[in-house]
């Protein structure tokens, strides 16, 4: 493992790595909790600070460390505590089939489980357990029910709760019971800005701000709990985006799908000219506008016209579509994948990828002009969603971004479908 170097700690991070110690003004608090924005070092600190303080209270207990996925907390946390823990003296062996990490330090020994808190169901995971103490990061993303079932596991006498975030919707669960009721539940509370990481250079700080606009920017940005509202693109719906796809070759070619009956059926063709996907062209049907509906064979044979001859990598379909992706590997000729659809998260991904000039549309696809300048989000919702309506094009654009291009931390990527 690499070695982690800090150059220097902000006030808020060195209070977080100490705010359980007995000398701490805060240390007869019951949990901690950060928020804020993105890039603002309350991740790293908070993890590092939650095993010293296993270490400092505890002997051969259990604790729990929780995010939305078990892949999303390796990457956001285990990836990077296991070498600082190392520098420090401690030894760490994971055993990755249990999802437990064995962390040892002289002769104390711990143990830290790993759980994802995806949707309701996963609340039974963590049933029957006894812990002395949680980390919940990404804690907004997760399930009241595997949260509440998570901290009922903490009863032996000092267990403490480790809250990590970004901010959501102001009529998120959590920002109602935890943030707003933190003094009266005796928690620690923090709150983050880019500039509390003293790490981020100015040049990082300048991209990450650049990559936000509306609801998005004043949450991941300035770190506020604010509602979506208004257009989800409005950039794309300004034509900013939009663009004369370049007369040159293109080095790889894909096709993404929303497949619809009754409602509309939206197909785009993607062209991979210098780094840049471009929606070259699209095949859009509405069914109710035109009074007819296709069978899967007529929509493949749309798929075979939008594909005119080329090389296609893969067509991304709606995971729903069963019948159609049958219909697809039926004919054997295109290598077809069940598109994620984590909506929210795609939509995140949509952002970046437009703002970070990776994605761009061809005038031509009028289709998906049309619905950039329609596609709202839902205010009459306590969650983030989107309206379902003028969504199709877009569905499809999200299921092509999300399956096909991965967001790393130094932008997106082109990866390799199963075959």
């Amino acid at each position: 493992m690499s070695e982690v170097h800090f150059k220097s700690f902000s006030k808020k991070q060195l209070t977080v790595l100490s705010w359980w110690h007995h000398s701490s003004p805060f240390h007869t608090k019951d949990a901690i909790i950060c928020d804020g924005a993105v890039r603002s070092g309350k991740t790293t600190c908070m993890s590092l600070s939650f095993v010293l303080w296993a270490f400092y209270e505890f002997d051969d207990a259990d604790f729990a460390l929780c995010g939305k996925t078990i892949t999303s907390l390796r990457r956001n946390i285990v990836v990077s505590l296991l070498p600082l823990l190392s520098q420090l003296g401690f030894e760490s062996k994971e055993k990755l089939s249990q999802n437990l990490v064995e962390i040892s330090h002289g002769e104390k020994k711990n143990r830290f489980y790993l759980f994802g808190g995806r949707d309701e169901s996963s609340a039974s995971l963590i049933q029957g357990m006894t812990l002395s103490g949680v980390l919940l990061d990404e804690v907004a993303l997760m399930p009241r029910s595997f949260v509440e079932q998570a901290l009922a596991r903490c009863s032996p006498s000092g267990a403490k709760f480790w809250f990590n975030c970004n901010p959501e919707n102001p009529l998120h669960w959590f920002y109602d019971e935890w943030i707003k009721k933190a003094e009266s539940k005796n928690c620690l509370y923090l709150h983050f800005l880019m500039k509390d990481n003293p790490s981020l250079s100015k040049e990082v700080r300048r991209r990450y701000e650049n990559l936000y606009s509306g609801t998005f920017y004043e949450r991941f940005v300035l770190g506020k709990w604010v509602a979506t509202q208004g257009l989800v693109y409005p950039d794309a719906a300004a034509g900013k985006y939009t663009c004369q796809v370049p007369c040159e070759n293109a080095e790889a070619y894909c096709i993404s799908c929303d497949y619809g009956t009754v409602n509309p059926m939206s197909m785009g063709l993607w062209a991979n000219i210098s780094g840049v996907w471009y929606r070259e062209n699209e095949f859009y049907y509405s069914s109710r506008k035109m009074g007819s509906q296709k069978t899967d064979e007529e929509y493949y044979q749309e798929l075979e016209k939008l594909a005119n001859g080329r090389k296609i990598e893969a067509v991304i379909v709606d995971p729903s579509a069963a019948s159609f992706i049958e219909c697809i590997r039926r004919h054997g000729k295109f290598r077809v994948l069940s598109a994620k659809n984590d909506v929210i998260d795609g939509i995140h991904r949509v952002h970046e990828a437009l703002r970070e000039g990776k994605i761009l549309i061809s005038h031509k696809c009028v289709d998906t002009i049309k619905e950039f300048s329609l596609y709202r989000w839902d205010n009459s919702s306590a969650r983030d969603v989107p309206k379902k309506e003028n969504d199709h094009a877009m569905d499809d654009i999200r299921y092509f971004v999300s399956t096909y291009l991965c967001h790393e931390s130094d932008g997106f990527f082109a990866i390799a479908a199963e075959r």
